[in-house]
């Protein structure tokens, strides 16, 4: 029987800065994202788009926050309709859509596990930790605050009630080069594995991923991959609104991909703050499919020569 994934878009970007991620999902279905992983041997199902209604503004302590009520609510329908699409297929692909989404498909993906009595893991590719609180955080930018929401911590319950949380010692961050001081605290406090860019440099992309997958298969456990486009170095994927130098490169990217891939342990993914438009001529989204297919199936000698130019 063929594998089966389902697709759900997250065109959410009230918890960024910058207008254009409501554009991401439909960015990723124009580069055929669903044709590529077809290809490859996939059951595919596209459920289309989530949506909220319209919703009345919500007071906070923090004046710094902006977009608080609707975020909210974006979470809410996330939550829920990431767990159905969970259960109508092996490896959901969530389609953002801002960082934020990561507050309503990763607490979904832990109720999924927790239903089959695992322990969810958590891979997040960012450049980001985004690890702030809903007081903490200055820019007022919530998708600077899923990981908090997630693992738990304090200062969240402006957000949805957490339905499971995850363990802070089950996450892996990889790519870190922009950590805010609240968020270096925390990232001492809780004990999340962090490999930043440096440390990747030292050792390559390689022997921290084989480690935490070495962990995830021990435990039995699930595994959500988060993917952020500004994990990726900016002269390969321009079209996010948080470009940070100094990310993965190309080969690193699809290495990451592949080994997840090898492992067979990768049971959901987020594609998040794709904003199509500051690309150019679609090609951040095309690597996005590209990198995709990678972590479902597609080997080196499978690829097509494509032109950036």
């Amino acid at each position: 029987m063929p594998k089966r994934c389902a697709i759900l878009g997250a065109p959410i970007e009230t918890g960024a800065s910058q207008r254009g991620c409501v554009m991401g999902p439909a960015s990723l279905r124009t580069a055929a994202i669903e044709d590529e992983l077809r290809a490859l041997g996939w059951e595919v199902s596209d459920l289309g788009d989530v949506a909220i209604p319209p919703v009345a503004p919500l007071p906070h302590p923090n004046p710094a926050l902006h977009h608080l009520a609707e975020t909210r609510a974006w979470i809410g329908a996330l939550h829920e309709a990431a767990f159905d699409a969970s259960q109508t297929c092996d490896l959901p692909v969530f389609l953002g859509g801002d960082h934020s989404m990561a507050a309503g498909t990763v607490p979904a993906m832990a109720r999924r596990a927790a239903a089959a009595d695992r322990p969810l893991f958590v891979l997040w590719l960012d450049a980001h930790p985004d690890l702030h609180t809903l007081m903490s955080t200055t820019s007022g930018n919530l998708h600077g605050t899923p990981v908090a929401y997630f693992t738990g911590q304090t200062d969240c319950e402006a957000y949805p009630p957490l339905p499971q949380a995850v363990e802070p010692r089950n996450i892996c961050m990889m790519g870190i080069r922009s950590v805010d001081p609240a968020e270096r605290g925390r990232i001492r406090e809780t004990g999340i594995e962090v490999h930043d860019m440096r440390a990747i440099d030292e050792t390559g992309v390689l022997v921290p991923l084989r480690a935490f997958l070495a962990r995830v298969a021990q435990a039995g456990g699930m595994l959500h991959v988060s993917f952020d486009v500004d994990f990726l170095d900016p002269s390969i994927a321009p079209a996010v609104g948080t470009t940070v130098p100094g990310g993965a490169t190309f080969r690193e990217a699809h290495l990451i991909m592949e080994t997840l891939c090898d492992s067979g342990l990768v049971t959901s993914l987020d594609l998040v703050e794709l904003n199509p438009f500051l690309d150019e001529r679609g090609r951040t989204a095309q690597l996005l499919c590209d990198l995709t297919a990678s972590l479902f199936g597609r080997q080196v000698m499978d690829r097509m020569t494509r032109s950036y130019l």
